[in-house]
């Protein structure tokens, strides 16, 4: 075993007979010090603070509401059911208050603004946090319609849009916090179907928004979650809609797919997802939650350690080689000819 005295001993050489080299060591120790005491820093108030978050039926957001509200923000928690409005009522403390929100319903939206306007008052409005989201429809482009596009942008990027800019005049009273949820999958498109399209849409949509509200004292977060267990990666649904998807195909579109195409895709679907879902779903609301805590928050948050170390570094990578991942983790057809 070499020894820490023999490691040292060679370092220590080479940075004393490279001064420049030593300089630039000790500015990104420096710079790496003052970044995590400058991380650690939070805003003050919470008990006077109010946050709006949608999408809280369940995942994200309904662990983000229960996790905000034991820290004393005001919470208001927007969910698409009266199930999932009375369950979280009753997990939660009597400041909570929860309502109805169909983000793809403009009327839905501005009584849910009116509500917001009316408990925040002239304090405005801390965080805005859009959680709300669907995945599928989702899987290999060729089976999908128009309409299945809409579906899901309507829910993950319209929605998004059209919540945030009726929630902006009390945000600007507070000088407030918006927290995107993205995906890794709006840096790399993995798959078919409205879901990546729509996280790279929010990316851009937040980019543009953050340098617009900046002058304003709003910051904008996005949060770039992996793979985790939550509804939207549940696969009996997903495997579900892929044999709606399937059955609705012309013959002859099948035929080029291969007679045992649609089981191996699911069954590299099923394999590749169960290894990388994560079930704990902390890692993304700790996320969510500095971004509205702390006096500097990050432009984005990749949550999840597939995300930090896999996700987004082969994002930077060149497109071969994500396209050679996604070749490894689904099957070919078999007619890889011009149809």
């Amino acid at each position: 075993m070499v020894s820490t005295d023999c490691l040292a001993g060679p370092l220590l050489e080479i940075l004393l007979c490279h001064p420049a080299l030593t300089c630039v060591f000790l500015l990104a120790f420096l710079a790496a010090v003052r970044w995590y005491i400058r991380d650690s820093y939070k805003v003050e108030g919470f008990s006077q603070k109010h946050v709006f978050i949608t999408g809280c039926d369940s995942g994200f957001g309904n662990l983000l509401a229960r996790q905000l509200d034991r820290k004393g923000f005001h919470v208001i928690a927007a969910c698409l059911t009266e199930k999932g409005v009375a369950d979280l009522g009753a997990a939660a403390s009597p400041r909570l208050k929860t309502l109805l929100l169909d983000v793809t319903d403009g009327s839905s939206i501005r009584k849910a603004v009116e509500f917001v306007s009316r408990e925040v008052s002239e304090r405005g409005l801390w965080g805005l946090v859009n959680n709300a989201g669907r995945s599928i429809p989702i899987g290999p482009t060729e089976w999908m319609q128009l309409e299945d596009f809409k579906k899901v942008l309507d829910v993950n990027l319209i929605g998004v849009v059209d919540v945030t800019l009726h929630f902006l005049p009390l945000l600007k009273k507070a000088r407030g916090r918006v927290v995107n949820v993205a995906s890794i999958l709006g840096r790399l498109s993995l798959t078919g179907g409205g879901y990546c399209l729509s996280k790279w849409g929010v990316e851009a949509f937040s980019d543009s928004l953050r340098r617009d509200m900046q002058h304003f004292g709003i910051k904008v977060s996005i949060i770039e979650p992996g793979f985790f267990k939550t509804n939207v990666t549940r696969l009996d649904l997903i495997d579900a809609d892929l044999k709606r998807l399937w059955t609705r195909l012309p013959q002859e579109v099948k035929d080029s797919y291969g007679a045992t195409y649609f089981n191996d895709y699911v069954k590299a679907q099923d394999f590749s997802m169960g290894i990388l879902c994560s079930p704990d779903i902390s890692k993304v609301t700790r996320c969510m939650e500095h971004a509205l805590t702390a006096q500097f928050p990050r432009t984005r948050y990749a949550a999840g350690w597939d995300a930090k170390l896999f996700w987004i570094p082969l994002s930077y990578l060149p497109t071969f080689v994500s396209d050679f991942v996604v070749n490894v983790l689904l099957p070919s057809p078999k007619d890889k000819r011009n149809v």
